[in-house]
């Protein structure tokens, strides 16, 4: 399933690191589609995952046009660089407590999970405009229940 898993925890897949590395710049929004496919398997392997690829994700909108810009660029060598070096993730143990980080700004929420100073898991999406202007209680919230789904 694109996962390595051994003692020391859970990593990306050797071949899978090889096509990343390999992967040209997108051209159009297909392509980007196509990475941000493949990037997204991984999302749980990389901490704020959707603020990076907030630049990369508008360019798949209907209502944008095609530029692939200087921030476009720093995000995708930003993403390829962290799914290639993606931290390894604990296996998780029901004998250990669990703790739960999360982070609610005014565009996005964000979450990590974590057992004995270990990660287990990270979570992060984007917000759609109207929730920006959400009281940060609502947000707070938000996230929690955001976590508890993942």
């Amino acid at each position: 399933m694109g996962h390595a898993v051994t003692n020391e925890g859970v990593s990306m897949d050797s071949q899978k690191i090889e096509t990343v590395t390999n992967w040209p710049r997108p051209k159009n929004p297909i392509e980007v589609r196509s990475f941000l496919g493949l990037a997204g398997y991984y999302h749980i392997f990389v901490q704020n995952f959707s603020k990076i690829t907030t630049p990369l994700t508008n360019l798949t909108k209907k209502v944008t046009k095609y530029e692939w810009m200087e921030p476009c660029e720093e995000a995708f060598q930003e993403l390829k660089k962290r799914l290639m070096s993606a931290p390894i993730l604990a296996l998780p143990t029901t004998e250990r407590d669990f703790v739960l980080y999360s982070d609610a700004l005014r565009s996005r929420l964000g979450c990590a999970l974590m057992q004995e100073d270990c990660i287990i898991a990270y979570a992060s999406r984007q917000l759609k405009t109207p929730k920006w202007y959400y009281p940060t209680h609502d947000l707070v919230l938000a996230v929690v229940m955001f976590a508890l789904k993942i």
